[in-house]
């Protein structure tokens, strides 16, 4: 437990921002990230895979009635791929569009294509083998993260965060 708090604690601090990154959620609304996170606090799911959303399906139970009960807060979920031509962003968003049969759940997603290893690097992120699931506020500070699927230990860790 100590180990993981303190990562956390190290990795979120001023000095960590989000990109701002304009782009459309699958609604088909544009957002310029992190200015128009809807809450001052944001839970933040961020993929590299198809394969992870499995990962941050775990999560949801956990963060939905937690957002619903703290004031401010909101989350998303962030699919960020490789840039690539406008044909072929299409044809990935209306897949996953078809997908996902919740409009809000359609509304709270935002896929990122852009050029990935800078936007890893603002966000210190090296590895894409998992999710990352982070608290940014509206002027795109990290306020807390961690990696990887749900569990109750990080639970208590980002209510904890969400709650300060």
């Amino acid at each position: 437990m100590l180990t993981t708090i303190v990562l956390c604690a190290t990795l979120a601090s001023d000095s960590l921002k989000f990109p701002t990154v304009t782009f459309d959620n699958l609604e088909r609304q544009t957002f310029t990230l992190p200015r128009d996170f809807g809450g001052e606090r944001n839970v933040v799911f961020i993929a590299f895979l198809r394969k992870q959303q499995d990962d941050v399906d775990t999560w949801v139970p956990f963060v939905k009635p937690l957002v619903a009960r703290t004031p401010g807060t909101e989350y998303y979920e962030i699919p960020t791929i490789k840039r690539m031509i406008a044909p072929m962003r299409w044809f990935i968003n209306n897949g996953m569009r078809g997908g996902i049969d919740d409009r809000a759940a359609r509304e709270r997603t935002i896929t990122l294509y852009l050029d990935k290893e800078s936007f890893k690097r603002s966000l210190a992120i090296t590895d894409e083998n998992t999710i990352h699931v982070m608290i940014v506020d509206r002027p795109g500070r990290v306020l807390w993260r961690t990696t990887g699927r749900f569990s109750a230990e990080k639970g208590a860790e980002l209510e904890a965060a969400l709650t300060r």
